[in-house]
């Protein structure tokens, strides 16, 4: 027998358009460096950078908080999170499992299309290495790395990675310069295992990669926090 909902139940509530923009604007500051480590957030300077009232700052900075971005201290207000080693090493670690598995299937569907794609994306990474433009270079990083989940073809890989993308392009972007000469030329063997349908090997290179920028973050930001903070 059906029985009806209970009339005190809670109703689902759709967050509004600017709550959600107020957050997602936060977020991507954070992410891309404009905020760094540490940083303290005022809501005024934020509410006026952003053209809102400072209610909104206010609820995004306490989701913030939640999601691992922003610390809210007692009497001191909002400051950015510093990552711990810890949490990179967790974050970075999952992204490898996930991204190994992407160039495997990566490997298995592609087409010449998607070759010739690979290698407009590694120019656009080198070129921009040479530039010295760290803002393009960490951007084309994301990219590379997002086609090859797209050529995977799976659909609940292509989501759960994109649960940890921003993160994960928020601790590469203070390494994406001093990492970049070798983890392009990584780009490029990669690209040629999966020219060749070599599943495996692509899959072996592609967690070699991970492993690598994991182990360059370690060596480069945790034993000097304040290249994270620059």
């Amino acid at each position: 027998m059906h029985e009806p909902i209970a009339p005190d139940s809670r109703r689902v509530t759709r967050p509004t358009p600017l709550r959600q923009a107020v957050f997602d604007a936060l977020a991507e500051m954070i992410a891309s460096g404009q905020l760094k480590p540490g940083q303290h957030l005022v809501e005024s300077e934020l509410a006026d950078h952003l053209g809102v009232s400072r209610q909104p700052i206010r609820e995004a900075l306490q989701r913030l908080q939640v999601d691992g971005w922003v610390e809210l201290r007692p009497a001191y207000g909002a400051y950015v999170h510093t990552p711990t080693p810890e949490e990179v090493d967790q974050l970075l670690g999952v992204r490898s499992v996930l991204e190994a598995y992407s160039a495997y299937g990566a490997a298995l569907n592609r087409t010449e299309e998607h070759i010739a794609r690979l290698w407009e994306l590694q120019e656009v990474g080198v070129s921009a290495l040479a530039a010295d433009d760290e803002r393009v270079l960490v951007d084309a990083n994301t990219a590379f790395h997002q086609y090859i989940v797209d050529i995977s073809g799976n659909r609940v890989l292509a989501e759960l990675i994109s649960q940890v993308q921003r993160r994960v392009r928020w601790y590469y972007t203070p390494i994406a310069r001093p990492r970049g000469r070798e983890a392009w030329n990584e780009h490029a063997e990669l690209i040629r295992a999966i020219t060749d349908g070599d599943a495996e090997e692509a899959q072996k290179l592609m967690r070699l990669h991970a492993d690598r920028t994991t182990e360059f973050y370690r060596k480069e930001i945790a034993g000097a926090p304040e290249t994270f903070a620059r």
